[in-house]
Parts: C-alpha cells; sequence; structure tokens
C-alpha cells in the first residue's frame, strides 16, 4: 500500500482575494454567471457564456426538432467552462460536465459556478450504466482525439452504449471528421437528422434507433 502524507491531502488556507476559496460562492442560480476574481481570463468567460446561450436559444432549442420535453438527462462531453450547461438552466435537465484529461484543469470553475463535473480519457469507456442519457453534446471532441485514439468509431460505439434509443447526439466539429462520423453512424442505424457545414466547420445531429445487431 502507498503511504500519502496528510498534508498532502490538505488544501492551504488563501491569504490573498485571487486565490480560490476566499470568498463564499453567490445563491444558486446567481452563481452560474458570477465570475470570482480567482479566475483568470473573466472576459473569455463571459463571452464562452454568452456564446452557447445565442447557440442554445437561437439553434438547439428550436433548430433542430428535438423535443426537449422528453430530455432528462445530458452529457457535455467536452466541457470546458460548463457553458453549455449553464444556458440550459430554463429546461428541465440535468447535465454532466466531461472535462478531458489531456485539457487545462476547468472542473474548479465547474464547480465553483454550482455544476456537476468528472475527468475523464475519451479514448476508454465511461462508467455509467448502459442507456443513461438522453443527449450528448461534443463541441470539437472528435477532432481533439484523433491524435490519440485509434479510431474515433470507439468513441461512437461507446456513445451508442450510453445514449439510450430514441436519445439524441449533437457534434461540432471539422466537416471532414463530421462527414466520416456520419457513416460510422449510419452504420449503427442512427438517423441523421441535420448536418451543416460551413467554412470547414460544421455541426451534425443525430438520433439513436430502436435497431440493435
Amino acid at each position: 500500500m502507498m503511504y500519502v502524507p496528510i498534508h498532502s491531502c490538505l488544501h492551504l488556507i488563501p491569504s490573498a482575494i485571487e486565490e480560490r476559496g476566499t470568498e463564499w460562492p453567490e445563491e444558486w442560480p446567481k452563481r452560474l454567471h458570477t465570475f470570482p476574481d480567482w479566475m483568470n481570463n473573466r472576459d473569455k468567460l463571459v463571452s464562452d457564456a454568452e456564446h452557447w446561450k445565442a447557440t442554445v436559444e437561437k439553434s438547439y432549442l428550436t433548430g433542430m426538432g428535438i423535443d426537449w420535453s422528453t430530455i432528462r438527462n445530458v452529457m457535455d462531453m467536452h466541457t470546458i467552462y460548463g457553458s453549455f450547461a449553464a444556458a440550459l438552466i430554463e429546461q428541465k435537465v440535468w447535465v454532466m460536465n466531461v472535462v478531458p484529461v489531456y485539457a487545462t484543469d476547468m472542473l474548479p470553475i465547474i464547480f465553483e459556478r454550482g455544476l456537476v463535473g468528472v475527468y475523464h480519457d475519451w479514448c476508454e469507456s465511461f462508467s455509467t450504466y448502459p442507456r443513461s442519457y438522453d443527449l450528448l453534446h461534443a463541441d470539437h471532441l472528435f477532432s481533439r482525439l484523433k491524435n490519440r485514439c485509434r479510431k474515433a468509431v470507439s468513441v461512437v460505439v461507446e456513445m451508442d452504449r450510453i445514449l439510450r434509443p430514441g436519445g439524441w447526439a449533437i457534434i461540432r466539429d471539422k466537416g471532414p471528421i463530421l462527414k466520416s462520423l456520419e457513416e460510422i453512424f449510419k452504420s449503427l442505424q442512427w438517423e441523421i437528422r441535420l448536418t451543416f457545414v460551413q467554412n470547414k466547420e460544421g455541426i451534425l445531429c443525430v438520433q439513436k434507433t430502436m435497431w440493435r445487431p
């Protein structure tokens, strides 16, 4: 058994306002849109929150044919600041924010905003029961994984495992990547509901069917 000194498990008391933990978080849900002084790049955080709020309101909620009354469990597979989850505050949903293990550690910011999150490497399976989620959201996940995982198909198969039949996936990425993903989803008998590419970037909206191999 490996010995871990107890002092390594304790956090030091913050001594300056710029350090995390000096101020008590705002009441929910105000804390979703309040960024304390210890958060770096506050302008970037605000801009990210505004971007996802506009995207969700103008596109996801009205332009994709998704019946949001059937959506309860949502996963943001490649979150940064948790702004996608924050933009869904008016919906009756619960969002799991997944922070990539290879990216900058943003989990403290997600927790500060009152959201739920975990670390994960999508080159491996996600620890959850099959058919646990109603909607999966992947923003530039596959382009980040192409140099790490052997095949994108393994990630798609994992998505197929954790999404319920009738559930949805929204994927934003580079055009060529979306084209290859479209073929993989078709092989699993998923329905392609929306494909749009502009300036080499695009969005793919797919729905899982009842088909099983």
